[in-house]
């Protein structure tokens, strides 16, 4: 029989993307619009970062993400909705004094990394277990905050996807779920490829994937040009699969994708041609146990 593969697409991310590509949506309404054409053509899950409207900066400001959740609530496809709890743990150190952030850092409180999960309560928001250096700056998700954050979230009933980009990561997660932290059964993303950190390699998702919890529900992404064959790679392991231009520009080398709605064609055309089928929203919620 053929297995129901959830599809989740990340429509815009936080990333200096916005000069690269003229298709990444920048605007609530613009998001929201993308999130709806990738239900449309077969997402199940939108994963969802906000930008300032003006400069495409990433942004925390609530009233962009309530403006997109509304929007995508009021067309009535039944998409999943999956707001990023990731913006706020940026950090670079000050050139004169190490200690205290430049500029560009954002580290914020858990309290204001998750306010508008709180207040807009979507299917699912994304909790990063990840201390690392990230491309030129560090990503800070601490033990303790990632035990409030964890608490507030399930506070409001929303589950939480662990998002895992190394080994140790998938270690601490256990951890959090052994000491009651997290419930199970849990929901993991295996994130490929980023710089710095596990690459996306066919040996690298199945040895993170021999690491999770026995009753983990699990998906994976490799980034840029691995996004596709990893979407291949996550299907024969038995997983479920992303993709989005929060991850990967182009659809083809040298042709940017005209929003998300091809890329998630594409991947749909993948589980397809391996024998599957991808999951309707009602069926995301029975594997997910929404």
């Amino acid at each position: 029989m053929a297995r129901p593969i959830i599809v989740t697409c990340a429509v815009t991310g936080g990333g200096d993307t916005v000069k690269l590509s003229p298709h990444v949506p920048v605007t609530p309404e613009q998001i929201a619009n993308d999130c709806i054409a990738a239900s449309r053509a077969g997402a199940t899950i939108v994963h969802i970062h906000v930008r300032d409207p003006k400069s495409g900066k990433p942004s925390m400001e609530l009233a962009h993400y309530r403006e997109v959740v509304e929007r995508i609530r009021a067309s009535g496809c039944g998409v999943l909705i999956n707001l990023t709890t990731g913006a706020g743990a940026r950090y670079t150190p000050s050139a004169e004094d190490p200690k205290r952030g430049a500029p560009e850092s954002t580290l914020s409180t858990p309290e204001a990394r998750v306010e508008h999960v709180l207040e807009l309560r979507p299917d699912i928001c994304s909790l990063d277990i990840a201390t690392m250096n990230f491309g030129e700056w560090a990503f800070v998700n601490t033990p303790g905050h990632l035990k409030r954050m964890a608490a507030m979230i399930a506070s409001v009933n929303v589950k939480p996807e662990l998002e895992v980009f190394d080994f140790g990561h998938v270690r601490l997660a256990r951890e959090l779920i052994d000491k009651g932290h997290l419930a199970s059964p849990p929901l993991f993303q295996l994130c490929l490829g980023v710089p710095w950190g596990a690459p996306a390699t066919p040996e690298i998702m199945m040895a993170m994937k021999a690491q999770l919890p026995p009753d983990a529900v699990w998906a994976g992404f490799g980034i840029s040009r691995t996004q596709i064959p990893m979407v291949a790679q996550a299907i024969l392991l038995g997983g479920h699969v992303r993709v989005g231009l929060e991850d990967n520009l182009y659809l083809d080398r040298g042709v940017l994708s005209h929003g998300n709605a091809p890329l998630v064609a594409r991947a749909v055309k993948v589980i397809r041609a391996l024998g599957d089928e991808p999951a309707t929203p009602a069926q995301a919620r029975e594997i997910l146990g929404l």
